[in-house]
């Protein structure tokens, strides 16, 4: 309970810290009062909630953000494994999959308006584009970190690929696999706001285009809180699926500044019971240094 109150703590003097700079008009070197204060963005927020056009903008976000993540997350997955596994597919595939990687996801606007009969499948696009990297570059390093052992002793069982594929190579690659998937969720949100911003008619982007374009900036710090909280609440629920998804892996407790130990079982020839740590490799390292 007390890390939890001390992160609303930090958030609650963040808020108070912008009401005090804007309510004051401090310009030093960045100018604050330019800023609506903490009070009129509330005011604004609660006016907006009263109205349809916010949900209808929250809907269409959401809607545009899972689609395309979840097409980015099955492709993304899909194609990491192939490369990683096959050879043929990583020659083929490869050199054009890292040409296509480096380009921007939000550069992409123009093409997906040639490309797409409607914005609305323009703007998924942009945002499976902007996951599917991720997800495929971390699922393609998970599978080859994989130890050979594990497929050995499967094929010694008598099991074939399909049988690899679904008991070491997909379990062994998930912490990877949605390590891809949380940074994938965060650059689809930026991705899918931008071309909200460009070519969108609805959604959080566009709204808070077009308060800017209206110089309501009230409402425009209304769009980004949404946005963040948005992208939070996502970013969230991705890691606890993850969590719960691998809850096969050993879970260690970090305390900072204290350094893990290895439990070491005494050997029953020499009559004990208990167990007795050793020095973990760093320790050692750090003592031979010394």
């Amino acid at each position: 309970m007390g890390r939890y109150a001390l992160r609303v703590a930090s958030l609650a003097v963040a808020v108070g810290v912008w009401q005090l700079l804007t309510s004051l008009n401090v310009d030093l070197w960045l100018r604050f009062s330019q800023f609506p204060t903490v009070a009129d963005v509330a005011r604004a927020f609660a006016d907006r909630l009263s109205g349809p056009d916010y949900w209808t903008d929250l809907t269409d976000s959401l809607t545009r953000i899972l689609t395309g993540f979840l097409l980015a997350a099955v492709l993304g997955v899909a194609t990491g494994v192939l490369v990683a596994r096959s050879r043929l597919a990583e020659d083929v595939l490869g050199p054009l999959l890292e040409v296509v990687r480096p380009i921007p996801a939000i550069a992409l606007v123009p093409v997906a308006i040639l490309l797409f009969p409607s914005n609305e499948q323009g703007i998924v696009f942009i945002t499976c584009t902007a996951a599917f990297f991720p997800v495929l570059v971390s699922t393609r390093h998970a599978v080859r970190a994989l130890t050979p052992v594990w497929e050995e002793a499967v094929l010694t069982m008598g099991g074939g690929r399909w049988r690899i594929l679904g008991s070491v190579v997909l379990p062994g690659a998930l912490p990877g696999i949605f390590g891809g998937l949380s940074v994938g969720i965060g650059v689809s949100w930026i991705c899918v706001i931008s071309a909200e911003m460009i070519s969108g008619q609805y959604g959080v982007g566009y709204r808070t285009w077009q308060d800017y374009t209206v110089v309501n900036y009230a409402g425009v710090f209304d769009g980004m809180v949404t946005i963040g909280v948005l992208g939070w609440v996502t970013s969230t629920a991705v890691e606890l699926l993850g969590r719960r998804l691998t809850r096969w892996l050993p879970r260690t407790s970090y305390v900072p500044g204290v350094r893990p130990r290895a439990t070491v079982p005494v050997s029953p020839a020499a009559g004990a019971t208990k167990t007795e740590t050793a020095p973990s490799t760093e320790e050692t390292r750090d003592e031979h240094l010394v």
